[in-house]
C-alpha cells in the first residue's frame, strides 16, 4: 500500500529553520537526507520532495472564462505543507512508524521537534461506495 506522509510545519512567516543556528540547520538537513536514504534502502521511498513556502504559494481556480484565477501568498498562515514523503509500505502501522521517525527530526540544540505528520493512503482508484 502507498501512504503520503505529510510534514507540516509552523506558519507565520518563512520557514521556522530560517532562524535557527547554522549547525542546527545542517543538522536537520542532514537528519531528512539520511532517513530518504534509509527509506531508498529499504525499498519503501516512491517519492520525496521539500516544498518552497506560502510566501510563494497560490490557490488557482478557472474563472469564468477558463482562465487562471490565482489567490495568495499566505505568509500568515497558521501551518503549512513543508513537504512529504510517498512510501510503499505493507501496513498502516508501517507508515505510521515512518512518520513518527520523521516527526523526530532534529531542531534547536537537537531536541526532536514532534512535528505533525499527517499519514493518508494513495488510492489506486476511486473510494469504494
Amino acid at each position: 500500500m502507498k501512504y503520503m506522509m505529510m510534514m507540516h510545519t509552523p506558519g507565520g512567516g518563512p520557514y521556522q529553520v530560517a532562524g535557527w543556528a547554522k549547525g542546527d540547520f545542517a543538522a536537520h538537513i542532514e537528519f531528512m537526507r539520511a532517513f530518504a536514504r534509509k527509506l531508498g534502502a529499504a525499498g519503501e521511498l516512491v517519492a520525496a520532495e521539500g516544498l518552497a513556502g506560502p510566501d510563494q504559494a497560490r490557490l488557482v481556480r478557472a474563472g469564468a472564462d477558463g482562465t487562471p484565477v490565482t489567490d495568495g501568498v499566505f505568509p500568515e498562515a497558521k501551518e503549512f505543507l513543508a513537504g512529504y514523503w510517498i512510501v510503499e509500505v505493507a501496513s498502516p502501522e508501517r507508515a505510521y512508524e515512518l512518520a513518527a521517525e520523521a516527526s523526530a527530526a532534529p531542531g534547536p540544540g537537537g531536541r526532536p521537534l514532534r512535528m505533525a505528520i499527517e499519514v493518508r493512503q494513495v488510492l489506486s482508484g476511486p473510494p469504494d461506495l
